[in-house]
């Protein structure tokens, strides 16, 4: 006799309102009834005398010498069977995203719930949120929600009736691999994927980004990234730091730092001709050459609605310097006021 969880085949020879009937040959007649048939009248319906079935061995023994069979059980089987050939197959499957959470996405394949971990996420679609936001980050995957995603399965838990998913082959080298790859001082190509408020993503290789932050973009302020870069752009970038997997990257570390130059020219003391470029809580920004720049703090004016009223964005002014750091590219100035502006002696 069969044992007990075992599958078998066998063709349908009678069927009813509360039972169907199996030949499961060399073993005998099968029969499906009870809560076996009622889990399974979804199946039933379209079962007919006839057909050639699979069902799985609730008792090798049962009432009258029949096998007592589960059609719906041996369905599962058979799915989570798939499912292993699937993940040793490595076949990709085009699957619709049903939901999002905290940690990825919801998908379902052949009726089965699965979940996909927001790093198996391909590089387009991994979230690209400053300082891990959790509630950005949800924002973020909810975009996904109705998309169609190519995805592999790569776990399978019949226990926990759950399926992990990943958008990536699991082909190639690993994460780690890849970042060994990698030193301080490198110099890479690569392409931009994305571009956000606070930097600029660049594929390096399939699978894999460095993040080009807003501050390391160019020596001169920047305030959009959008009008610097496009994506698919290739751009050229310095490895300036590699920490728990990221690769950080600077665009600007390959021009010549004007902080040297400018260490030369200037001094605590000196009156300087500035620019207005920006307002912030802090003050003002003021230029002095392209790539240098410092702060007027708010703390010399009565408020801020008096610094925006006596410093203008994009007019010139007279400033005293108070600090000139060059080596971290600190400098605070002071306005000078119109009474004690001299006419010559000006640092251009």
């Amino acid at each position: 006799m069969p044992e007990i969880g075992a599958l078998v085949k066998g063709t349908v020879i009678g069927k009813n309102r509360l039972a169907i009937y199996v030949d499961v040959p060399p073993f005998g007649t099968g029969l499906i009834f009870g809560r076996e048939y009622l889990n399974a009248r979804d199946l039933i319906k379209e079962v007919k005398v006839g057909d050639y079935i699979t069902a799985k061995v609730v008792l090798p023994e049962g009432e009258d010498g029949y096998i007592e069979l589960s059609l719906k059980e041996a369905k599962q089987a058979l799915l989570w069977s798939d499912a292993k050939k699937a993940i040793d197959g490595k076949e990709s499957y085009d699957l619709m995203v049903k939901e999002a959470n905290k940690g990825g996405l919801i998908l379902e394949w052949q009726g089965i719930e699965g979940f996909l971990p927001a790093s198996q996420l391909k590089a387009e679609h991994y979230p690209k949120v400053p300082d891990g936001d959790k509630l950005k980050i949800m924002d973020e995957l909810k975009r996904l929600v109705g998309e169609t995603l190519s995805v592999y399965v790569i776990g399978a838990d019949p226990k926990d009736n759950k399926l992990i998913f990943s958008e990536k082959s699991g082909e190639g080298k690993s994460r780690k691999e890849i970042i060994e790859q990698y030193a301080l001082g490198d110099t890479v190509i690569g392409e931009v994927t994305g571009i956000v408020d606070f930097g600029v993503f660049v594929k390096l290789e399939e699978g894999f980004e460095g993040l080009v932050h807003i501050s390391e973009i160019d020596w001169a302020l920047v305030e959009n990234p959008r009008d610097r870069f496009k994506v698919g752009e290739k751009i050229q970038a310095k490895v300036i730091e590699i920490k728990e997997g990221k690769v950080s990257l600077s665009v600007k570390a390959l021009k010549t730092n004007p902080w040297i130059d400018a260490e030369n020219k200037y001094k605590k003391g000196d009156e300087v001709k500035g620019v207005i470029i920006k307002h912030n809580k802090h003050g003002a920004l003021v230029s002095l050459e392209e790539g240098v720049a410092g702060l007027s703090h708010i703390s010399e004016f009565k408020g801020e609605d008096e610094l925006r009223r006596t410093l203008e964005l994009g007019k010139t002014y007279r400033f005293k310097i108070n600090l000139f750091d060059a080596k971290n590219q600190k400098l605070t100035m002071s306005l000078v006021p119109l009474e004690a502006r001299p006419l010559t002696g000006l640092v251009k």
